[in-house]
This record gives structure tokens, sequence and C-alpha cells, in this order.
């Protein structure tokens, strides 16, 4: 467990329970909304899954049990966002966390 003397203020801002409490706050001189900070950090991480998860589906056929066809192809590209999505509801694999990170660091370097 870390200690609270050697904890820094960027590890207190990452806790997500404390950015949804605080809301806003100020991170060298200017108001910073950590929830929409955190909310661009998360669609961040879901559009990388998405692009990750993308080469899975490429060689799978449309058929059964929905049929196939034109229409499944389609819609399947939209599937795998949403599997993104999902899988970054769910608590990801970390990108969000280390994206927020940066653009606590790159707020205090302004």
């Amino acid at each position: 467990m870390q200690s609270v003397l050697n904890s820094s203020p960027i590890d207190t801002l990452l806790n997500t329970d404390a950015a949804q409490a605080i809301g806003k706050t100020h991170i060298a001189g200017k108001n910073v909304n950590l929830r929409q900070m955190r909310e661009t950090a998360e669609d961040f991480e879901a559009v990388f899954l998405s692009q990750m998860l993308q080469p899975m589906f490429q060689n799978i056929r449309p058929e059964s049990p929905f049929g196939g066809g034109h229409g499944e192809d389609v819609w399947r590209s939209m599937q795998v966002q949403e599997y993104g999505k999902a899988i970054t509801k769910a608590g990801g694999i970390g990108i969000a966390d280390a994206v927020m990170r940066e653009m606590i660091l790159m707020q205090e370097a302004q």
C-alpha cells in the first residue's frame, strides 16, 4: 500500500472515484474537467480495441445462424466497435488510464 506522503497528485487524480467526485479541478492554474478527460481516454481505448479486434472477424464468412449475406458484412464493423466499447466499459486493458495520465501531464506542462 502506498503511503499518503509518497503519493503524487497525479495518482490521486487518476483514481476514478476521486475524479468523479471532484468533477473539475485546477491543474497548473487551469480548470480541467476530469470527467470529460476520462470519457475521452475511454473513447480512445474503445477505438483502439475495435481496430485490434477487426482482423479477428475479417475471414469469418457470414453464414448461419443469422442468414449471412451482404447485410451481415455491412453491420459487422459496427458490431466490432460495440465490442470495443463493451470491453472498455468493463474495465478495458489499461489504455484509458495511461492516456488520462498523459493528458494530465500535458495539462500540467502548459
